[in-house]
């Protein structure tokens, strides 16, 4: 499995801009092959850093994600929402052991 855990960071001014440009993006993407995980959060302490959590199953569809038209547009909109950080890690996780719930 795949772990991708990033942030994207902008004004509180502009949040909801973000939030609306994300939203199309998280709901193609959940449709994708291979997605097991796709989620956007605003974190609670600090109004607009918007957490970035995704799971993938394997290479090919991070791979494919990552050439689709939903997620091109998103990028291109980004200077518009006046994102001023952005970073996106890649985990590569052979297991998951789950530490708490169902």
């Amino acid at each position: 499995m795949i772990v991708i855990q990033g942030f994207l960071r902008t004004s509180p001014e502009n949040a909801g801009k973000l939030k609306d440009a994300a939203a199309a993006l998280v709901a193609a993407t959940r449709q994708e092959a291979g997605c097991l995980a796709y989620a956007f959060a605003e974190d609670i302490g600090e109004p607009g850093l918007v957490h970035i959590i995704e799971r993938w199953a394997d290479d090919d569809a991070l791979a494919a994600h990552n050439k689709t038209a939903h997620l091109a547009g998103f990028m291109a909109a980004l200077p518009g929402i006046g994102v001023s950080a952005f970073r996106v890690a890649r985990y590569d996780a052979p297991e998951e052991k789950v530490l708490a719930g169902g």
